[in-house]
C-alpha cells in the first residue's frame, strides 16, 4: 500500500469524525487536516477547530460556505423544479458535491495525497463524496474508515473514544440518536425506531417547523420576485440566495411547511426509510413551477419535466460534475432567461398555496385570447375541427380495425 504522508478529512467535531482523526494517525501514520464546511446547519463551528487543535492538527480550514452552497448548488437545481422519486428535495445529496470540491482543493493546497470523509459503506455519501472527488482530481485517494475498520458498532466507537482520549460528547444513557444531516436546504432524520416503516416518529424527532397544531393561526402572504429563474427578492427586499433561504425558512418553520416522510430507493440498492423538513425548498419548488407556467413555452416546459427525474437521480446518485449532468444545466439555464416575475403565495397550517403569479416583460398568457368572453375574432374556434379530425386520424384507422 503506498504510504499516505498527509491527508484532508471532512471533520464536522461529531463522535464519528473525531474518532476516525484519531484513526487515520494511528492507522496511517499521517498528518491528519481537518476541513469543516459551514453550509447553514445552524450549529457553532468553533467547537470543532478546538477538538482539532486538542486532537493535535496543526492545519485547520473551517469555511463559510453558505452563500455559495446557495448559489451554486441549490438555485441551479431548483431551476430544473428537481425532486427524486417525488417527495425528496435532495438536501443531502446537493451538499455533497460542494464538501468533496474544498476536500480536493484543500488537499492541493496543503500537499495532501488524500481526502477522508465519514460516510458509512451502507450509503449514498460515500458514492458522492468519491465520484465527486474523482471528478475533480483523478488521481486523488480516498480513505473510507467505515470500509476498512472493526468498529461497525456504536459500543466500539465509544469504547475507542475512552480508551484513546478522544473529547467526544456521549450521553449518559448511551442509546443511539437519530443519524442526522442538516444545511440550509434541510435537516434529515433516519435510525432509531424510523428503521420500522410503519412506525410514526415521535413529535420530538422535528427539531425545526412548528406541528400544524402549533403552526400560526394566521396566513401569512409572501411575494417573491423572479430573474432568471431565480428568487431574487422577498416581498420587495432584495436579497442574496443565501439570504432567501434563509429567510424561507424561517417563515415556512413558523407554518409546519416541509415536513417529509418517506421511503427512498438508495444508488447502492437498499431502501432507507428517512424524514425531512426542508421549509425553504418546499416553497422554492410550488413557487417556481408557478412562475414557469406564465412564462414558459409549453414544450420547453414539459421537456424540463421529463429532463427531471434523471437529473434528480444524477444528483442523488453523485453525478454534479458529469458531463451529462453539466449539459442539461446548460439547458435548462438557457430556458429560465425568461423566467422573470412575480409570485404572490400564502402560508398556512403546513400548506402552500399559490395566490397570483405575473410577469410585466415575459408572460405568454394572453387574457384576450383565454376569456370565455368574445375575443374579437382572435381565436377562430371553428380552427379546432380540423385540429381535432387530423389528430383523431390514428385513433379512428385503429378503431376501424378493431384495435
Amino acid at each position: 500500500m503506498k504510504k499516505v504522508n498527509k491527508v484532508v478529512l471532512a471533520y464536522s467535531g461529531g463522535l464519528d469524525t473525531s474518532i476516525i482523526l484519531k484513526w487515520l494517525q494511528e492507522t496511517y501514520d499521517c498528518e491528519v487536516v481537518t476541513f469543516t464546511a459551514d453550509i447553514g446547519q445552524g450549529e457553532e463551528l468553533d467547537p470543532a477547530r478546538k477538538k482539532a487543535e486538542q486532537m493535535g492538527v496543526s492545519e485547520i480550514f473551517v469555511e463559510d460556505l453558505k452563500e455559495e452552497f446557495a448559489a451554486d448548488f441549490v438555485f441551479p437545481m431548483f431551476r430544473a423544479n428537481t425532486i427524486y422519486e417525488g417527495e425528496y428535495l435532495l438536501g443531502t445529496s446537493i451538499a455533497r458535491p460542494l464538501i468533496a470540491k474544498y476536500l480536493v482543493d484543500i488537499a492541493a493546497k496543503t500537499g495532501a495525497d488524500a481526502v477522508s470523509h465519514g460516510a458509512t459503506g451502507k450509503g449514498n455519501d460515500q458514492v458522492r463524496f468519491e465520484l465527486s472527488s474523482y471528478a475533480l482530481n483523478p488521481d486523488i485517494k480516498i480513505i473510507a474508515p467505515w470500509r476498512e475498520w472493526d468498529l461497525l458498532s456504536r459500543d466500539k466507537l465509544i469504547q475507542y473514544a475512552k480508551t484513546h482520549n478522544i473529547p467526544v460528547d456521549i450521553k449518559a444513557s448511551g442509546k443511539s440518536d437519530y443519524s442526522m444531516d442538516a444545511n440550509s436546504l434541510h435537516i434529515s432524520y433516519e435510525g432509531g425506531e424510523l428503521e420500522d416503516p410503519w412506525c410514526q416518529p415521535d413529535e420530538s424527532v422535528w427539531r425545526w417547523t412548528r406541528s400544524l397544531v402549533e403552526a400560526e393561526d394566521t396566513p401569512e402572504e409572501i411575494v417573491l420576485g423572479y430573474k432568471g429563474g431565480d428568487i431574487v427578492s422577498v416581498n420587495g427586499q432584495e436579497m442574496s440566495p443565501a439570504q432567501v433561504m434563509e429567510t424561507l425558512n424561517t417563515m415556512g418553520c413558523r407554518h409546519g411547511v416541509g415536513r417529509a416522510d418517506l421511503v427512498e430507493n438508495r444508488y447502492v440498492g437498499m431502501k432507507s426509510r428517512g424524514c425531512y423538513e426542508t421549509p425553504a425548498g418546499s416553497i422554492m419548488l410550488k413557487a417556481h413551477r408557478a412562475m414557469e407556467s406564465i412564462t414558459l413555452d409549453r414544450e420547453v416546459a414539459h421537456l424540463k419535466d421529463h429532463m427531471m427525474p434523471r437529473y434528480a437521480e444524477l444528483i442523488y446518485n453523485g453525478y454534479w460534475y458529469s458531463p451529462e449532468r453539466r449539459m442539461m444545466q446548460t439547458m435548462i439555464d438557457e430556458s429560465q432567461l425568461v423566467v422573470n416575475g412575480e409570485v404572490r403565495l400564502e402560508l398556512y397550517k403546513g400548506n402552500i398555496i399559490i395566490r397570483g403569479r405575473r410577469s410585466e416583460t415575459d408572460s405568454l398568457f394572453d387574457e384576450k385570447i383565454a376569456t370565455f368572453e368574445d375575443d374579437e375574432g382572435i381565436y377562430n374556434q371553428a380552427d379546432a375541427e380540423g385540429f381535432i379530425r387530423l389528430n383523431s386520424l390514428r385513433l379512428r384507422i385503429a378503431g376501424m380495425r378493431g384495435r
